[in-house]
């Protein structure tokens, strides 16, 4: 008879670690953020995010057609840099 053990802690530190890789590896792929992808990603309704930074200067956004784009990398960058200069 075969009988194996697993070590539950080694097992979900192993689980974590790899979906938080492969969480990278997601947010690597995404190339640019729609506005309802911004309102996820800030837990904020558009009226809010328009009153509080999206006619900051500095604020990346990009109007194709009739729909606003915002490239990933630049807006987590910014978004932090707005947050932390709230506190």
């Amino acid at each position: 008879m075969i009988q194996v053990q697993i070590d539950e802690a080694e097992a979900k530190e192993l689980y974590l670690q790899k979906l938080n890789e492969r969480m990278k590896e997601l947010e690597a792929e995404t190339a640019y953020w729609d506005a309802k992808e911004l309102k996820r990603q800030t837990c904020m309704s558009w009226n809010t995010i328009q009153d509080q930074f999206f006619y900051h200067p500095n604020f990346p956004k990009y109007k194709v057609g009739q729909k606003w784009y915002f490239p990933a990398k630049e807006t987590k960058e910014f978004l932090l840099w707005w947050i932390r200069g709230k506190g």
